[in-house]
């Protein structure tokens, strides 16, 4: 999901300070609501966790690159099921931000439009969770198809930012076509993937209730809305 840098460059990245200052404004308002619900302590440490997931999930997890950019194996939904939206956001940014920093400094000038590209997907299925997820259903009861449906949109979601970006910044030709397709084709395993990740993380937060009055997950894990 990574835009090289280069591909968006110059005056173009101007549209990608302002997607990006627009989705910390959406992030902010769901960090001030967690806040609320459960406490400044229980969102710190949810931020934490959903932080260093993130940097594990770039650095650890494979990663390869294929047409336009880098496949990587990013389960946003996931985070969101166990940390909440406003923590996961957090550890999107911050994580982002730390591999920059650390591993990979040259990608700190496109470090606005990679973040949109793994925030925005995120705050749609944010939308879609409370669309088409059971209200009275707890989290950890969640069935494949529902998973599914998350995944579907949030790689999905990916998938099109890194082609806007492609297109945005190199403009629409044979060539990026035939890597942005490459890159999408890509990206079908992880929609395949995620789900059961997904499944496997409820059944394991199913089997540890004690969870729910911890502060380190979301309430909704084991709550109806």
């Amino acid at each position: 999901m990574h835009i090289e840098p280069g591909i968006v460059h110059g005056a173009k990245l101007v549209l990608a300070y302002g997607t990006a200052a627009a989705s910390a404004g959406v992030a902010l308002k769901l960090i001030a609501d967690e806040v609320k619900g459960r406490g400044l302590a229980s969102f710190a440490a949810r931020a934490v966790l959903a932080s260093a997931a993130v940097l594990v999930f770039f650095e650890i997890l494979p990663h390869f690159p294929v047409g336009i950019s880098e496949v990587h194996i990013i389960l946003g939904t996931t985070l969101l099921l166990l940390l909440g939206t406003g923590a996961a956001a957090f550890g999107l940014a911050a994580g982002l931000l730390i591999q920059g920093m650390v591993f990979a400094p040259t990608d700190l000038p496109v470090y606005f439009v990679n973040a949109t590209t793994l925030l925005v997907p995120l705050f749609a299925i944010h939308a879609l969770a409370r669309r088409v997820l059971p209200a009275d259903r707890p989290y950890v009861d969640l069935g494949y198809g529902d998973v599914l449906k998350l995944s579907m949109a949030y790689q999905g979601g990916v998938v099109a930012w890194v082609a806007f970006w492609a297109f945005y910044g190199q403009g629409v030709s044979v060539d990026t076509l035939a890597s942005v397709g490459s890159f999408g084709a890509a990206y079908l395993c992880v929609i395949l993937l995620e789900p059961l990740v997904d499944l496997a993380v409820l059944a394991g937060a199913k089997a540890l209730k004690g969870l729910n009055h911890s502060g380190l997950v979301t309430p909704r894990l084991y709550n109806a809305a």
